[in-house]
């Protein structure tokens, strides 16, 4: 979150933030020296020869006792690499296409019996093997999957041997308390309506905003009926809540609570000032824990920036497992490239929040000095400036530039928050994480302070949204409420519009693809005669993309949604200034 000091709408308090010595463990003032940060993410070495990547994962997290009895899954990736990522062992291959390639002989056992046997082809992506929970005794702790193949390249050469394990978690049946399930073929989230009142397991794609509570919630229930008019946004975050018996407004925010359970939206409970605290964050969780609204648990916000110590966030999430294990958990980093593995191994949830909108990225406004890999705050942890001489990526509000856009020119681009989602992807895949944790998003929705000159747009909030979906975001958090109207305006339309294409990115058989087409970000999500295009505007001026671009027909379009200027053809559709939009096109 920015680190800035601002003050509440509708109250007095103030939320302040401290500056450290470093950030991202950089200095950053001009009399400090430049020490570069290290704890930069390893890249993978190159292999000349192929390598087996093979990894099993359960497909659901957590099973429950009710399950027992109907079909579960354990999902095997099999990607052949040229890369030294976590777990890749060589493979010798025989000539020609790997789809005519034998298939791996896959086995998945628990304590020595076997639950899954199939065959399964290379390069397969959550391949889902079922297996039943009949026998399998209900416990709060994991148990281990073991998960073996062999593979022979000819009849006549000897087999190949490949290992792995998984955790497999078979909880007992709540008695009080919601349950959060991780769906890890899409990673989305499944749970039952807010309100405690029943229903089935459906999967939720968050979106509401980090929310004060001292000043604004604390003193406003009715924002609550608000916050839910304007968009049945479904997920709602506190922030300021500290859950221990000397939280001075305990009946408000219970009160809070009370009143979101009975209007139907779901808590990311916060306890990033207390997450080190292991007393404070058990009372926090025995406290939460039996909301039937609790979605998931935040701990960490932010910590790379502060530096917070490397092993910090896997604690606490080791104790909130002990503790509840019926909910995930999430975190947000703010660096591009800081001791990441570390923060990240302590959630299930991992969110970036670039914000570069109204900000120089590479002069801090804050602290009159460059910003560089190796020195400097500017807001934006090395995010780039837009391409010299791209005058269409300038907004009409920039007072940075003129008609000419130098190189380094300080505007910051909305590809630095596409390619920090990506870049976060790329590295759970590295880690082998890339079914058992998933990535979220944070766009900017406050500006006028510290190192931002300005707030964005709603067409800007939403491009930013976007951008961090079609590289893979399946929740969008952002910073902060009390905001504009204009920005709830553009988050409510969004929100309620989010049913129209969740159905295509929460679809295991759906495929992503993505596109550049000028300035225009685009993915599609290919399901059966059905695409899903979702595309937004990334420049100031008007841009076209035919629909041959795409691969895609232009008949057969239905809008679902449009944020600015959208027009569409038989040939093309048109976008104007930072507009978006999103399309189902029918092939049959």
């Amino acid at each position: 979150m920015p680190r800035l000091t601002f003050a509440v709408l509708g109250g007095i308090q103030l939320l302040a933030g401290v500056s450290a010595q470093t950030w991202c463990n950089k200095h950053y003032m001009a009399n400090e020296s430049v020490v570069p940060p290290g704890g930069n993410f390893p890249v993978a070495a190159a292999s000349n020869d192929p390598l087996l990547a093979f990894r099993c994962a359960a497909a659901i997290k957590p099973y429950l006792e009710e399950d027992v009895g109907t079909p579960a899954g354990v999902l095997i990736d099999s990607p052949v690499v040229y890369s030294e990522i976590v777990g890749a062992q060589p493979i010798s291959l025989p000539a020609g296409p790997l789809s005519s390639a034998d298939k791996l002989n896959v086995t998945v056992s628990l304590n020595g019996k076997t639950l899954a046997n199939a065959l399964v082809p290379l390069n397969a992506s959550a391949y889902e093997l079922p297996f039943s929970l009949d026998g399998i005794t209900p416990q709060m702790t994991p148990y281990n999957l073991s998960c073996e193949a062999t593979y022979s390249a000819s009849s006549s050469s000897s087999p190949q041997t490949y290992s792995t394990s998984a955790a497999l978690s078979v909880l007992p049946n709540p008695t009080n308390s919601s349950v959060t399930k991780m769906d890890l073929r899409t990673g989305a989230l499944l749970a039952k309506p807010a309100t405690g009142l029943g229903g089935e397991y459906e999967p939720i794609f968050p979106i509401g905003f980090y929310t004060i509570f001292d000043g604004y919630l604390s003193t406003n229930l009715s924002a609550v009926d608000t916050l839910k008019e304007q968009g049945a946004v479904e997920c709602l975050l506190l922030t300021q809540i500290h859950i221990v018996p000397t939280f001075d407004n305990m009946t408000a925010f219970e009160m809070v609570l009370d009143r979101m359970q009975e209007v139907g939206m779901y808590l990311m409970y916060d306890m990033r000032y207390t997450y080190m605290n292991n007393t404070s964050v058990m009372e926090q969780v025995n406290s939460i824990k039996y909301r039937p609204n609790l979605l998931l648990w935040y701990t960490g916000d932010e910590p790379d920036g502060t530096s917070d110590p490397l092993n910090a966030t896997s604690i606490a999430y080791d104790l909130i497992y002990s503790l509840d294990g019926y909910h995930p958990v999430s975190l947000v980093l703010n660096c591009q490239d800081y001791e990441w593995t570390s923060y990240t191994a302590g959630t299930d949830i991992v969110m970036q929040d670039a914000y570069m909108i109204g900000n120089n990225v590479t002069w801090s406004n804050e602290w009159n000095t460059s910003c560089t890999p190796d020195y400097g705050d500017c807001g934006c942890d090395n995010c780039l400036s837009i391409p010299a001489g791209n005058s269409a990526a300038v907004s009409p509000n920039s007072t940075f530039y003129g008609s000419t856009v130098p190189a380094n020119s300080g505007i910051g681009s909305y590809f630095d928050i596409s390619d920090r989602v990506s870049s976060f992807k790329n590295r759970l895949e590295v880690m082998g994480w890339e079914r058992t944790k998933a990535v979220w998003t944070v766009p900017q929705a406050f500006g006028s302070a510290q190192y931002w000159t300005r707030t964005p747009t709603g067409e800007e909030w939403v491009v930013q949204s976007i951008m961090g979906i079609n590289q893979g975001a399946l929740g969008v958090i952002p910073w902060v409420d009390p905001n504009p109207e204009y920005i709830k305006l553009a988050a409510s339309a969004f929100a309620l519009s989010l049913p129209k294409f969740t159905s295509y990115i929460f679809n295991a058989d759906s495929v992503r693809s993505n596109y550049l087409v000028g300035g225009v970000d685009i993915a599609t999500w290919a399901a059966g005669i059905e695409t899903l295009v979702l595309v937004t505007n990334t420049d100031y001026v008007t841009s076209e993309v035919i629909w041959e671009d795409i691969g895609l027909p232009g008949t057969g379009v239905e809008v679902v949604y449009t944020s600015g200027s959208v027009e569409t053809t038989s040939d093309s559709f048109t976008l104007g200034s930072v507009a978006s939009a999103a399309f189902v096109v029918s092939s049959g």
